[in-house]
């Protein structure tokens, strides 16, 4: 008697069936997956950041305490974090100096984002912990997401992509040159 799992489907018909989910293929991303959201305190991305070059780590200023970089996976072009260079996790767990720093470049990396492309607002946000969206939740970090009048068209909605016209490094490099020294 033959089992019902013995036939094999053929990919190409399988692959042709439409269904509900619509498909951005990301393998950039898969490092980020198969290494974990959470790396311990040696592969942190923002402790590793500010040992490297300011262009391979995307990172468009630095201060005392604190640094501003370009967000790897970015919502909009022009998405910065800032982050403390001491590795904490939660904002309560950051001193004076840092949280000063940290909101001192928070309102320059407006004011230069604002100056370059023009935006008509921001997102301004922190992810505590993991449940609360930190893909990061190990190193505090702040996100700063240029918003424009018209970038909710169509295709974030009816696609579920976001087009990013302008690569990362073209962006840092206009950043960095615009930010006061």
């Amino acid at each position: 008697m033959e089992d019902e799992f013995d036939e094999v489907e053929n990919a190409a018909d399988f692959a042709a069936v439409p269904d509900a989910f619509q498909r951005l293929w990301t393998p950039h991303r898969l490092v980020y997956i198969q290494e974990g959201q959470e790396p311990d305190h040696d592969a942190c991305p923002f402790c590793l950041a500010p040992g490297m070059d300011d262009e391979k780590a995307l990172i468009v200023a630095r201060g005392k305490h604190a640094y501003a970089l370009l967000n790897l996976y970015p919502y909009n072009t022009g998405h910065l974090l800032v982050c403390p260079y001491r590795h904490v996790a939660l904002y309560d767990d950051a001193n004076a100096d840092e949280i000063a720093e940290m909101g001192e470049l928070t309102q320059i990396a407006m004011r230069v984002i604002r100056s370059i492309s023009n935006c008509d607002g921001f997102n301004i946000g922190m992810n505590q912990g993991r449940v609360a969206g930190a893909g990061i939740s190990t190193h505090l970090h702040q996100h700063i997401v240029p918003r424009w009048a018209l970038d909710s068209n169509f295709f974030p909605i009816i696609a579920k992509t976001k087009a990013l016209p302008r690569l990362l490094g073209e962006v840092r490099a206009e950043i960095a040159a615009a930010w006061p020294k």
